[in-house]
């Protein structure tokens, strides 16, 4: 028997994010024959106050529930915890596998910004310029970076092809609203970038292992959760190599970032000496022990980054002169500099001063280990060749090269001082 064409009613409903409209609708169930009731979720009460403009937004989605298809009644919210569920979690059976730090902003993004402003909406029904307003409206509100929008973008598109993938929405670009989304990319913010005699300078007023885990920040490009996430058995002396395998943040051993952050870095002569005479010295020496451990916590865990750079690196800046600073009244240095400095800093400065000399962008490309050189490009051009090995050579004597005297800077041979 035909189906009757049908309007639906609307009825609202208290649901854990308030009082919302939904849409109800009768269709024949095939198994039997009968009659059987369905309903859609429209929006919050909040969005739609009026009956009449609940009714709008049902006309405005085009909602066909005389030929119900249930993919028009997902909601963005079920498309999210879907996408939470198979792509956020398992990280090691993942096709693409995401660095812990990643999973974590992802987790973030969708639970402070996207699910309470989206999750209760029919994820067919969410409109491109609407997307584009809300991004606007955040950045004025908020004070939101460029960036900061562009990845709560590049989420909310992820979830989106994510729900395409398996089926939850068609798989036409029309079903995607994010594909005619724009988004500012760039930033104002410009990152402090060292000279190597400002390197130097901070070098001198740091004891080990810190100025050797800074040395290895500053020659190699290394990230500090990379510095950190070093085994004594993924540095290849006989090689001239080090290895990443894996990554050390917020407590968590993680993958890299990418394909290329796996990739070897070199591992300069300069670089080695100091990387060697802390081998010797520290009591975690075995092939499994991290290259610098936390003594507090007897070796089983690698050193906290935050906490080096507030009790270490910026106090030596602050020494160095690289950092504003003045003295209280018992003559102590605070530091007073407003500027965000850490060890992504010193990966930076490499980048900018392999491009000022000149080095090749692909080579500058590969030691950075970025997957694509127009991010190289694109982040590191603050002013173009030979093997990687010459680049960081390059980098490491000019800034041991700065010494007073003819002695230079060297590996520190003395006592060391458990952390």
């Amino acid at each position: 028997m035909a189906q009757r064409h049908q309007r639906g009613w609307l009825k609202k409903e208290t649901r854990s994010n308030g009082e919302t409209w939904v849409l109800f609708y009768r269709t024949i169930r095939k198994s039997d024959g009968k009659r059987v009731e369905n309903k859609i979720a429209i929006g919050s009460g909040r969005d739609f106050p009026e009956k009449s403009h609940a009714w709008a937004e049902v006309e405005r989605l085009h909602l066909p529930i005389n030929q119900v298809n249930s993919r028009r009644g997902v909601t963005f919210g079920d498309i999210a915890q879907h996408y939470a569920e198979h792509e956020l979690v398992d990280q090691k059976e993942s096709i693409h596998a995401k660095a812990h730090t990643t999973v974590r902003s992802y987790e973030r993004i969708l639970r402070n910004r996207l699910l309470p402003k989206w999750g209760h909406r029919i994820a067919l029904g969410i409109e491109p310029l609407e997307v584009e307003q809300w991004l606007k409206d955040l950045k004025r509100e908020k004070r939101f970076a460029n960036p900061t929008l562009d990845k709560t973008r590049r989420v909310m598109s992820l979830v989106y092809k994510h729900g395409q993938r398996y089926g939850l929405i068609p798989r036409n670009q029309e079903s995607n609203p994010m594909h005619f989304v724009r988004c500012k990319t760039t930033s104002g913010y410009e990152a402090m970038i060292l000279t190597p005699e400002q390197a130097y300078a901070v070098l001198l007023n740091l004891q080990e292992p810190e100025r050797t885990l800074t040395l290895l920040a500053s020659g190699t490009g290394l990230r500090i959760s990379e510095c950190l996430g070093l085994q004594w058995q993924d540095v290849s002396f006989a090689d001239a190599m080090i290895h990443v395998r894996r990554t050390w943040t917020c407590g968590q051993v993680g993958l890299p970032k990418s394909k290329a952050s796996k990739g070897p870095v070199p591992l300069h002569p300069l670089l080695a000496d100091f990387m060697l005479l802390w081998k010797q010295k520290t009591p975690y020496s075995q092939p499994g022990d991290w290259v610098f451990p936390s003594f507090r916590l007897e070796g089983k865990q690698p050193r906290v980054a935050n906490m080096l750079v507030e009790d270490h690196l910026r106090p030596a800046a602050v020494k160095a002169g690289v950092l504003s600073s003045h003295r209280d009244l018992r003559g102590r240095l605070i530091d007073d500099d407003p500027r965000r400095f850490g060890f992504h800093n010193l990966r930076h400065s490499l980048a900018s001063f392999l491009i000022r000399i000149r080095t090749d962008p692909k080579t500058v490309q590969t030691l950075l280990r970025h997957s694509d050189v127009k991010l190289t490009l694109q982040f590191y051009t603050h002013a173009v060749s030979r093997d990687r090995m010459t680049a960081t050579g390059k980098m490491l004597t000019a800034i041991l090269s700065h010494a007073v005297d003819q002695s230079g800077l060297k590996a520190d041979r003395g006592r060391i001082t458990p952390a």
